[in-house]
């Protein structure tokens, strides 16, 4: 199976046979290859949205009494929409970084437009 039938080429693949559990590679792609160029950059634009929701929370959002930032998040489903169609998957990635805080585990539209959404 290291051998590829559909080259022409006679080496093996790189990859090793088998990794297991306590190897450090395991579940990760091979050093220096695509994929893992293409890991790399996905993580780098998922933190580039959430500081940018950040921002937006920020800028449609009031300051509390306790000083921060907060807003409704119909409001900012409202905002933050016609931005980016993955308002509630980046407030999850933002709330598990903890830059935001929320209550409940999702949120849905209509039904959550209530929610406090706070930026710590």
């Amino acid at each position: 199976q290291r051998k590829n039938p559909f080259s022409n080429d006679d080496r093996l693949a790189s990859k090793p046979l088998h990794t297991h559990r306590g190897d450090p590679t395991y579940g990760r792609p091979p050093e220096g290859s695509q994929t893992e160029q293409r890991g790399k950059d996905a993580h780098s634009h998922v933190g580039k949205e959430v500081e940018e929701l950040c921002l937006i929370i920020r800028s449609t959002g009031e300051v509390g009494e306790d000083g921060h930032v907060s807003v409704t998040f119909g409001k900012l489903f409202e905002t933050y929409v016609t931005i980016s169609n993955k308002v509630v998957g980046i407030l999850l990635r933002a709330r598990k970084h903890g830059l935001v805080h929320f209550e409940g585990e999702m949120l849905w539209q209509g039904k959550d437009d209530d929610v406090i959404i706070t930026l710590l």
